[in-house]
C-alpha cells in the first residue's frame, strides 16, 4: 500500500537490463563496437521514455532520479537567468526537492512566492498568475501531489507562463507513465520524473527539457566531460537507462488498463473506510486525484498508532523522502487540516500488482484496528 514511495522492478524491465552487466558493459561515449551498442540502446530507451510525454528523444536528460532532475532544472534556470531582484514562483505542496532547492536559492537572494492550495490539495491558476510579475524567470508547479494525490492545473498554468514568456517546470514524478501527458500541448519547458515510480530501477532518472524555438537556459550542475547535450556530465548509466526505457514502454501500454483498475481498488479502500467507521475522511480532492492514492484521516488515532498495530501493512504518513525527519505533512497543513487530524492521516497508495484480495484484507485490518484503538 505504499507504491507512491517506490514500485518492484517488472520483470520484463529486469530481463531487459541484464545483459547490460555483462556481455554488454561497453561505455556509451567509447567509440568502438560496446560503446556503439551501448549508445544505440540508450538512444533506444531515451525513444521510448520521450514518446510517453510527447516529446523528442533530443528534450530528455539522463540524471540520476527525480531529485537531480528538479535540482538541475530550478538550480540550472536560476543561474542561468539570474538577474537582481528576480523570483522564483512555485507552492506550499511541493515535494521537499523543489521546497529545499528553493530554500538553498532564497539564501543565495532570490525571492521565492509560494502559492497557498485550497483544502482540497489543489493551486488554482489565477493564485499563480497573481504571484507573476516582470521579474519572475521560474514557475515550479507539480504535476499531481505525492501525499495527497491531488491533480493540478497545469493546463491553465503552462499557458499563462507561455503566455508571460516565464520557464514552467513541473516535477512529475508521481504522474510520469500513469496518466496521459503532452509536455508541448502542457506548455511545460522542464519535466523532471523518475524511473523507479513506474516498475524500473532506482537510481536513474530524467529531465525534459523544451528543445523548440523558445530558448531554454538552464546552466549544467555537474561538470566533467560534457555529456547529454552539456547538462549532465557523467557516464551513461546504461542498463538504468535501458531499464527505464523498458519500464516507459511497458508504462505507455498498461496506463489505460491500470488507470482503471486502480481507480476501481482505490474506490473500494475510500468507500469502506467512509461508510463503515465514524469520524473519517478523505484529504485531497475526491475527483481530480491519481487513480492509485487515497490520503485517509482517521479522527482519534494518530498515523503512527495504526501503522505500528499493523505492521504487516505497508502505508505512509506523509513522503517516503521525508519520512526520516519525523515532521508532520507540510502538504496536510497548508491545505489548513488541524494538528490532530495531520497527525490521524494515513497514505495509501497502490499499484499494478495490487489484487483485489489485498484491498479487502486491508479494509478489514484497518477498521479493527481503528476501532480497537478508539476503544
Amino acid at each position: 500500500m505504499d507504491y507512491n514511495a517506490t514500485t518492484p522492478v517488472d520483470e520484463e524491465v529486469l530481463n531487459a537490463m541484464l545483459p547490460y552487466f555483462g556481455e554488454k558493459f561497453g561505455n556509451a561515449s567509447s567509440k568502438h563496437h560496446y560503446g556503439n551498442e551501448a549508445a544505440a540502446a540508450v538512444g533506444s530507451a531515451r525513444n521510448k521514455i520521450a514518446e510517453v510525454i510527447g516529446a523528442s528523444a533530443e528534450e530528455i536528460v539522463f540524471t540520476s532520479g527525480a531529485t537531480e532532475s528538479v535540482n538541475l532544472a530550478v538550480k540550472g534556470a536560476a543561474e542561468a537567468n539570474y538577474r537582481e531582484g528576480c523570483n522564483i514562483v512555485t507552492t506550499e505542496i511541493e515535494h521537499s526537492s523543489v521546497l529545499d532547492t528553493c530554500k538553498a536559492l532564497s539564501e543565495s537572494g532570490i525571492e521565492i512566492r509560494y502559492a497557498k492550495p485550497d483544502r482540497y490539495g489543489r493551486v488554482s491558476a489565477e493564485t499563480i498568475d497573481e504571484l507573476i510579475n516582470d521579474d519572475t524567470i521560474l514557475v515550479s508547479v507539480m504535476t499531481v501531489n505525492n501525499e495527497v494525490g491531488t491533480i493540478q492545473p497545469l493546463p491553465e498554468i503552462g499557458t499563462i507562463c507561455s503566455k508571460k514568456n516565464v520557464l514552467f517546470h513541473t516535477d512529475a514524478t508521481q504522474a510520469y507513465g500513469k496518466i496521459p501527458m503532452n509536455a508541448a500541448e502542457l506548455r511545460i519547458d522542464l519535466m523532471s520524473f523518475s524511473s523507479h515510480k513506474i516498475y524500473g530501477p532506482k537510481g536513474i532518472g530524467a529531465l525534459y527539457a523544451r528543445a523548440d524555438n523558445r530558448k531554454i537556459k538552464i546552466a549544467p550542475q555537474i561538470h566533467g566531460g560534457g555529456h547529454e547535450r552539456g547538462l549532465r556530465s557523467g557516464t551513461l548509466n546504461v542498463p538504468g537507462i535501458v531499464g527505464f526505457g523498458k519500464a516507459a514502454e511497458v508504462a505507455g501500454k498498461m496506463m489505460y488498463d491500470d488507470f482503471k483498475k486502480q481507480t476501481v481498488l482505490r474506490d473500494r479502500l475510500i468507500e469502506n473506510f467512509l461508510r463503515r467507521l465514524p469520524h473519517v475522511y478523505l484529504n485531497g480532492h475526491r475527483s481530480k486525484r491519481m487513480p492509485n492514492n487515497a490520503n485517509i484521516c482517521f479522527e482519534g488515532v494518530t498515523a503512527s498508532m495504526l501503522m505500528n498495530s499493523i505492521k504487516d501493512v505497508a502505508v505512509s504518513a506523509g513522503s517516503a523522502c521525508s519520512s526520516a525527519t519525523l515532521q508532520d505533512s507540510h502538504v496536510l497543513k497548508s491545505m489548513g487540516l488541524t494538528p490532530d487530524r495531520v497527525r490521524s492521516s494515513v497514505r495509501f497508495s497502490i499499484g499494478r500488482m495490487t489484487t483485489g484480495e489485498e484491498i479487502e484484507t486491508v479494509i478489514e485490518k484497518y477498521i479493527n484496528s481503528v476501532n480497537n484503538l478508539r476503544n
